[in-house]
This record gives C-alpha cells, structure tokens and sequence, in this order.
C-alpha cells in the first residue's frame, strides 16, 4: 500500500468520531520508512498531522508528510497543524485534496511554501485523489451550508421491493452486504428512520461488530414521529447512545413524555401541509448539533420526503437478485414522486460493485428540470 494509500486507511477508522471535524489521515516518512501516523481525534483533541508528529518526534526533521486533507492554518478548539508541521522540520507535504473550509481552501499550502516546505497535491485524475474527495463529501457539504450530508441507503429485490406483501423484510439481501451496512453505520453520525420503519421492524439501529454485539462509539439514532407513535419499549430506546424523536407541535404531549421517560430527546419541528414533521426542519437542526454525515435507513414515506424535497446527496441501493412481487409489497421510496419521467430524479457519477450475491448502486442525485 502507498503512503498515501495509508493515510486514507487511518482517516477512513476516524469516520463518524470526528464530527463536525473532518476525519483526517497523516503519514510520516524519512528515508522510505513511515515514522509516525496519526489519524484526527474526537473534537478538541489532537489532528491527524499532530498525532502523525508527536509519534514520530525526532525523525519527523526532514520528513515527507502524507495527508488526505490540506492542514488547517486557522485556531479552532486546537492550534493550527500548519505551524506544527513547521516547527517540526518537515520539509515535504503531499496532499490528498484542498481544504472546502472557506477558512482555509489553500490557505494551509500556502503558508507552508512560505516556510519553505515542498507542497504537492495528488493529480485529480489519481484514485487516490478521488478517494479522499469521498471521504470529505459530507464535510464539504456541512462546513458550506450547515447541513448534514444526506445519504439514501435502502435494500431491494430486483423488482423494486422492499418487503413482502405481509411485511416481512428479512432478509432482502445476504450476509455481506448487511456486514457493509455496519460499516455505513461505523462511519456515519447519525442514522435515521421513519415512525413506520418502527413500528413494523422495531430496529436497533446500531453500529455492531462481528458478534453482533453493539461498539463502543453509536451513531445518533433520529426517527421521524409525527405524533409520537413509537412505543416507549421500542428497541432503539433500550441501546446505548443518543436518541432523538421528531415530531409536531400537534404531537399528543403523553405520548411525548413516555418516549421521553424512556431516554428519547424529543424535538418539535413544524409540521407540512399533510401533518407530518418537516424534513428540511430536522436537516437544519440536525446541523445546528454537530452531525456532518446522516444515513436515511427508511422506510419508503421517509425516502419519499427526502427525495420530493431535493435533500438526498447520495443513493447506495442494494439489489438482491430476488423476486418478491405483489401489487401491495413495499417500495423504497414512496412520496408524491416524479409526475413525469424527465422530472424523475437521475443519478449522476454512478458506479456499481457486486457484494456477495448482491449489488451496491451508488450515485449522486441530479436536480431534475422543472
């Protein structure tokens, strides 16, 4: 594996324990032999560059920096890396991609040229390059707009459902792609779902490891109540971890107070023409508390509201190579939809990969013409 290569690996471990910093991967390398890594820490703790320093002390004089993301040059909760990797003696830094922060945005690169140190930026063409540009397409869309990243995951059997008619939905896709999915879980702050999804799957919605015992670090769990529907015995109440509940100012105050005796954070959003909370509203706050990337699990009235506002960033769909059928089976997304086929939301920059016996399908929605 390159250098760079390695520093990707790092900031990859760091996803979801970072926010709303971005997860940062460092290599350090003297006479061909990598002296220090670090990968960026929980807020207000040490970044990448610095952990990658302090590991390597010494033989960081002179060294080659590997380093997924440009360093930061402005004080946040901890001093700029810039100046560390100055004062350090560094003498070369290779950059995976250029900081989205409008606070640095090549700012980092220019104040170490001026030090004297050697900048280079990997080639846009390079995997690597877009590799790491993956790893920051939440944060960039979080540090410009205050939003989270929204990314549509859900599972289907080839004809488009994702349940039988009777409901049941286990399991639509085999065991590696449900191993994939608690890597999305690993990796993103939060994981959302709707009141529906809840009631008829009574989910965990941890992030588990390979004993299906829940991790240390839990993404937020949201779901979307419009008036507090979940029981409070409902599974995701009884995981560790934060959980928080939407619902509306017409939201019977009861109910409201069971889920929160049963450790929900209940939140009140306004509610859309049809009654139900507002998902732009949730987005918004959802941002306001630090969550930088936000993986939708469904169901399909959830997706729906998503996709008919234009909120989605990303799709992963998983396809199983199943047929189910049934006039009244679920889809995964449901909503007002596309009136016509040119209005119907393309995928842009799509790609595909076998999982198994299954498909992942993950693209980028384009905003359709009026």
């Amino acid at each position: 594996m390159s250098f760079m290569g390695q520093a990707i690996e790092l900031a990859t471990q760091a996803m979801g324990s970072t926010s709303p910093n971005p997860a940062v991967g460092a290599a350090l390398v003297n006479n061909g032999c990598v002296v220090g890594r670090g990968a960026t820490l929980p807020p207000g703790q040490a970044h990448a560059e610095v952990v990658a320093l302090n590991q390597a002390g010494p033989k960081a004089r002179g060294a080659s920096l590997y380093v997924t993301l440009e360093p930061c040059c402005h004080w946040g909760r901890t001093p700029p890396c810039t100046r560390a990797v100055i004062e350090a003696g560094v003498s070369e830094v290779v950059v995976a991609v250029t900081d989205p922060n409008p606070a640095v945005a090549g700012r980092g690169i220019a104040e170490l040229r001026r030090a004297g140190i050697a900048v280079s930026l990997l080639p846009a063409a390079s995997p690597e390059h877009s590799e790491a540009l993956q790893l920051y397409e939440g944060f960039a869309r979080h540090i410009n707009t205050g939003l989270p990243f929204v990314t549509a995951k859900f599972a289907m059997s080839l004809d488009g459902k994702i349940a039988t008619r009777t409901g049941d939905s286990k399991w639509v896709t085999g065991p590696p792609a449900r191993s994939l999915v608690q890597q999305m879980r690993r990796e993103t702050d939060a994981i959302m779902v709707g009141a529906n999804t809840v009631l008829a799957d009574d989910p965990q919605l941890t992030a588990r490891d390979s004993d299906n015992r829940p991790l240390p670090r839990q993404p937020v769990r949201v779901t979307l109540d419009s008036h507090c529907r979940m029981p409070p015995e409902s599974q995701l109440l009884r995981q560790p971890g934060q959980t928080l509940v939407y619902t509306t100012p017409g939201a019977p105050p009861a109910n409201a107070r069971r889920l929160e005796q049963a450790g929900a954070d209940v939140v009140r959003v306004n509610a859309t023409a049809d009654g139900l909370v507002c998902p732009a509203e949730v987005l918004a706050d959802l941002g306001r508390r630090g969550i930088v990337n936000l993986l939708v699990e469904g169901g399909g009235k959830t997706l729906g509201s998503l996709f008919d506002g234009g909120l989605v960033d990303k799709v992963q769909a998983f396809v199983a190579p199943v047929i189910i059928g049934g006039a009244d089976a679920a889809s995964p997304v449901e909503g007002a939809g596309a009136k016509l086929m040119a209005q119907a939301r393309r995928l842009n920059k799509t790609s595909i990969r076998q999982i198994g016996e299954d498909w992942l399908i993950t693209g980028y929605p384009l905003t359709p013409p009026l």
